[in-house]
């Protein structure tokens, strides 16, 4: 293995974690309506647990709807029981074709709440990467006590390490002071 595999390895971990903390973000309720909020969620169809996004069409008509027509009109009680077993907090309602769901507005302390949630996944997002950049270090010692590379090679390759993972640990940043953002608007 060389230090640019190790390196590129990283890379991958490092884009893997994100994509993980963006998702984990796209979760939480804001008060505003967004699809991302119930595509995840899985429902019971026929037996077998699939996602809602491939059962149904999800659309924001307005910034405190959401409207879920499923491609299967008989799957709506099961749409609504995977909502009402989630943690949303908002009950469905439908009119036989449509179930649509109202996100009420935020408490100024549900908004603090979430303010602290944010700020935890963004901590172990951050956490994650300082794991990612340790394994990757003792791999590059290691490639070198093995006299795989030279010691030059080495400090290079940390360096390179260092640049990267500052680079998503600023990703980080950013996509937590937009959330807190999002989420204290109201």
């Amino acid at each position: 293995m060389t230090s640019k595999e190790v390196l590129h390895a990283t890379e991958d971990k490092l884009k893997k974690s994100m994509d993980f903390l963006t998702r984990e973000f796209s979760e939480i309720r804001t008060g505003r309506a967004s699809p991302n909020l119930v595509e995840g969620l899985h429902v019971d169809y026929y037996g077998t647990l699939t996602l809602l996004k491939q059962l149904a069409s999800i659309s924001v008509p307005d910034p405190h709807l959401i409207a879920i027509q499923p491609w299967d009109p008989k799957v709506i009680p099961e749409i609504e029981k995977a909502i009402l077993k989630s943690n949303l907090g908002i009950t469905p309602f439908n009119d036989g074709k449509v179930v649509k769901l109202a996100v009420p507005q935020l408490s100024k302390e549900r908004r603090q709440e979430l303010t602290k949630v944010v700020n935890k996944i963004a901590e172990e997002g951050k956490i994650s990467i300082r794991t990612i950049r340790r394994e990757s270090k003792e791999l590059l010692e290691k490639l070198e006590k093995d006299k795989l590379i030279s010691e030059d090679e080495k400090f290079k390759s940390i360096d390179e390490l260092q640049k990267l993972v500052d680079k998503f640990t600023e990703r980080i940043d950013e996509l937590l002071k937009n959330k807190d953002k999002e989420v204290l608007e109201f």
